[in-house]
């Protein structure tokens, strides 16, 4: 596999860069559009996009953050890069970071080398945003890791129409339990939507190097994710 960057043209005019990761061999490959958390596209996002590329997919990571500023490329590390995050949180325009994503998604699907069917798995902000993918473009098959206020964007439920897998840390300090269980109500009856729930975890269990990393359980819900897309996108 390697990763090289990419150019993709936003609806609404200009440009944003994508980091795309492509797998060995030939054979055309299902596409995965990796949604990035809010330290944009780095050197964790980018080491998703290369673990799945390693698993036989062709991922893309789109730069969300380009209408803010282009290239933000942060950790979570330290207080500065923490608060760096939050403010572009607070200043992400969600309705656009959804026609950035499909943008991403149209191209995912005719890429060389791939075949037709696209994925998307996001995280933390992502992991809303992988909702509202599922609910608002015609992606394949959807993973959100554990997202930040689904809770508050259930009326767009109806147009879930693929399959979508939720990854919940019980102990989310960004999703507390009472939007966790209107969470499950609002999606429990949708017979598309699997919802997992890791006991004891918090929010970003399964971030490389992040404070609340736990091993086993992130291996779990990534073994999961492989074989939901595994289903759905061969």
């Amino acid at each position: 596999m390697s990763g090289s960057s990419i150019t993709i043209a936003a609806k609404d005019g200009g440009s944003f860069s994508a980091y795309l990761a492509r797998p060995a061999g030939g054979a055309p490959a299902p596409a995965i559009v990796v949604i990035q958390e809010i330290f944009g596209v780095n050197a964790v996002m980018r080491g998703v996009a290369d673990w799945l590329a390693g698993e036989g997919y062709v991922a893309i990571v789109p730069d969300l953050f380009w209408r803010i500023e282009p290239g933000i490329d942060i950790t979570d590390q330290s207080k500065a890069e923490w608060d760096r995050a939050f403010q572009l949180f607070g200043a992400f325009d969600r309705d656009k970071g959804i026609i950035d994503i499909d943008a991403t998604r149209a191209v995912a699907a005719t890429l060389p080398g791939t075949n037709g069917k696209v994925g998307a798995v996001g995280y933390c902000l992502g992991g809303h945003m992988a909702y509202r993918t599922a609910a608002e473009t015609a992606v394949d098959a959807t993973v959100g890791y554990y997202g930040v206020g689904i809770n508050d964007v259930l009326h767009l439920a109806p147009g879930i129409r693929k399959p979508l897998m939720l990854h919940v840390a019980e102990k989310d300090g960004f999703v507390p339990p009472e939007a966790q269980a209107k969470i499950a109500d609002g999606l429990g009856g949708n017979p598309l939507v699997t919802i997992h729930t890791y006991l004891g975890q918090d929010h970003a269990f399964a971030r490389i190097g992040g404070a609340h990393y736990d091993q086993a359980s992130a291996d779990l819900a990534n073994r999961r994710t492989l074989d939901f897309f595994a289903a759905h996108l061969g």
